[in-house]
């Protein structure tokens, strides 16, 4: 809807990057929590109900991200 795009308009490019590539990969040692939860999710081992939030949240900023880059693709189309 309108509401929803506007949301995504009013968010700059650069801070969209900056969320994906700091909150969306914190920690970073040993390695992105991002990746140990998807590895999770694709070996099966991803059951608990914390996990599963820490999952959610590392990969928001990630998809908002890919929304915002469709979003301004179209727009240049």
């Amino acid at each position: 809807t309108d509401t929803q795009m506007t949301f995504l308009d009013s968010i700059p490019l650069w801070a969209a990057v900056a969320a994906a590539l700091t909150l969306g990969l914190a920690p970073f040692v040993p390695e992105p929590h991002i990746v140990e939860k998807l590895r999770m999710l694709s070996q099966g081992t991803l059951t608990k109900p914390l996990d599963m939030f820490d999952l959610a949240l590392h990969a928001a900023p990630w998809l908002l991200l890919i929304a915002k880059l469709i979003r301004v693709a179209l727009e240049r189309g």
